[in-house]
């Protein structure tokens, strides 16, 4: 009975693991978060042998989202692959107009009530009318950015709610899949000082909305480990 219990608890959590081409199954879903946007389109497929989640933006935006129940205390390592074909050339993290990314995997979080101000929960309130109620409390988003070293994190110029932190930059590894390990637990303590948060989503994106741009990505294998634990990669 101990040994199971040890072996569960080595276990990896699966949240994105793709096991035949076509429309991403359930619980995977799309949402198209500015309906005056076309939407990003995902398929699953096999991407340079790789069986993962293909993205191809046109001047597009909506991501590729399930829900998911993982305590960060115990697996706070999210472990994927990802590949672009190229960086979005025009895009700049600094500003709304240069918001896009070649590939994005985000974990939205729920955030206690108290532990969110009344402006916070204003523009929150303000957000999910806009844009529908998948507007989260508060979002890590690990991204492929085109110029900025890798580790750089900043909020987004759209809100504060959201840490965007370079996880790939550049072109030098475009056009292959590419391993990443990162702590999410940490990467959202560092960004949301003092403040408590469940995660419960997890998305990807390729976005080309703001600067008219074309992308295509490809996403597999996402999964959380324990800290001490190698990625199944």
């Amino acid at each position: 009975m101990i040994l199971s219990v040890l072996v569960a608890a080595a276990l990896p959590l699966w949240v994105g693991q793709f096991s035949k081409p076509g429309v991403p199954e359930a619980p995977w879903r799309v949402v198209q978060l500015n309906k005056k946007v076309p939407p990003t389109r995902y398929k699953v497929m096999e991407m340079d042998g790789v069986l993962g989640v293909e993205a191809v933006a046109e001047k597009s935006m909506a991501v590729l989202t399930r829900p998911m129940s993982v305590d960060l205390a115990v697996t706070p390592i999210l472990c994927w692959r990802w590949r672009v074909d190229a960086p979005v050339a025009a895009a700049d993290i600094k500003r709304k107009a240069g918001d896009d990314y070649a590939a994005r995997v985000y974990v939205a979080f729920d955030v206690p009530d108290e532990n969110l101000s009344f402006g916070t929960k204003l523009k929150l309130s303000v957000a999910r009318k806009m844009f529908g109620a998948d507007v989260p409390d508060a979002v890590v988003t690990y991204i492929w950015d085109n110029r900025n070293p890798v580790g750089t994190a900043v909020k987004s110029s759209y809100t504060s709610r959201a840490q965007l932190i370079v996880a790939e930059t550049g072109t030098a590894r475009a056009g292959q899949w590419v391993r990443e390990r990162h702590d999410v637990r940490a990467d959202f303590a560092a960004a949301f000082e003092g403040v408590p948060g469940t995660p419960m989503q997890l998305a990807v994106a390729s976005d080309t909305d703001n600067t008219g741009s074309s992308a295509r990505a490809g996403f597999a294998d996402l999964h959380f480990v324990e800290a001490g634990q190698p990625c199944r990669l």
